[in-house]
């Protein structure tokens, strides 16, 4: 096995406008702060201008620009020529075409915070995997229609994907987890170019010509993830290559938004956060985004921190949601 620690790899995230922006200040200054010594490069993807975006998608304020390259980022310009608006998911697909070919890497959502020294975890990159850290979303079971097996094995035979070979068989037939399903917020592989051309023909071909069995199915927001376990079959790769406790654990939390960290997330995540975002060069420039000011630099963040025992958090994230919003806490 590949040691992540042995061997050049380029970790790639998007940034674009908006909150994306912000929340790829704090990967970037979190990686350059858990992983002093990281033989690795970071790539900022940067959809741009163009007919499938109904205004210009990319990073619009010129100081996280120059915040961004400061803090060791290089930001890769790609074009949005199947997604865009209709599915901004979808910059995770095509923007892997931007970076370089034939060269290990590994995704990060934009709203990941690294928390410990990523060469730590051994990349296997001839293996591809992605994050366990799910719910069981999709498919949503209809009384009358076909059921998890058949919905997934639809799609396997689609690509002549062997079907039988994905199932976790300590799961009982029919129960989400049986079926290989794994959440986006982090992939890598051996190219991304290998890796992008196949998710997106595999995407394109579930959107635009979905099996019979699909036709109840919403698509949007769960494209890439319905796609993502195909591809990583294909490419020779399943659940649990890595050892677990690293990613999404030790190493790396994807906190998805930021009531959500404050709410759930350990004291040592909260820590980390923290620190990271202290120094007076990261601080200017993440005031500018009103939730962070407000739930990190105004501390609303710990006012929602008080209201969870995070020994016994409420099962369902909807529930977190709620008791946030009752409390006028609830903002992203």
């Amino acid at each position: 096995m590949a040691q992540g620690s042995a061997q050049n790899f380029n970790i790639f995230a998007i940034a674009q406008g908006g909150r994306l922006q912000f929340e790829a200040i704090i990967l970037a200054a979190s990686l350059k702060h858990s992983s002093p010594g990281l033989n690795a490069r970071l790539y900022f993807g940067e959809p741009q201008p163009g007919p499938r975006w109904e205004r210009n998608p990319g990073i619009n304020n010129g100081e996280v620009r120059t915040l961004l390259k400061e803090l060791g980022a290089e930001i890769v310009p790609f074009e949005s020529r199947h997604f865009g608006s209709e599915y901004p998911y979808g910059n995770k697909i095509e923007g892997l075409m931007a970076l370089p070919k034939g060269e290990p890497f590994v995704f990060f959502d934009t709203d990941t915070l690294f928390t410990g020294d990523l060469s730590r975890v051994p990349f296997d990159f001839s293996r591809p995997s992605a994050s366990m850290k799910r719910e069981g979303t999709w498919p949503v079971i209809e009384l009358y229609g076909p059921g998890y097996a058949a919905t997934w094995k639809s799609l396997y035979d689609r690509f002549g994907l062997d079907f039988e070979s994905s199932l976790d068989l300590t799961q009982p037939d029919e129960y989400w987890e049986r079926y290989s399903y794994f959440n986006a917020g982090y992939f890598y592989y051996r190219c991304p170019h290998e890796f992008g051309q196949k998710f997106l023909e595999y995407a394109l071909e579930i959107r635009d010509n979905p099996p019979e069995e699909l036709i109840c199915q919403s698509l949007d927001p769960w494209l890439d993830q319905v796609a993502l376990p195909l591809v990583i079959h294909a490419l020779g790769g399943g659940r649990d290559v890595l050892p677990s406790g690293l990613l999404d654990g030790e190493v790396t939390c994807h906190w998805r938004l930021m009531p959500l960290l404050y709410a759930r997330e350990s004291d040592e995540v909260v820590r980390v956060l923290e620190e990271v975002v202290a120094p007076n060069r990261i601080k200017k420039v993440l005031k500018q985004y009103e939730p962070f000011k407000k739930m990190i630099y105004q501390a609303r963040g710990h006012k929602v921190r008080a209201l969870f025992d995070r020994d016994d958090l409420p099962t369902k994230e909807q529930k977190i949601r709620n008791i946030i919003k009752s409390n006028k806490l609830w903002m992203r």
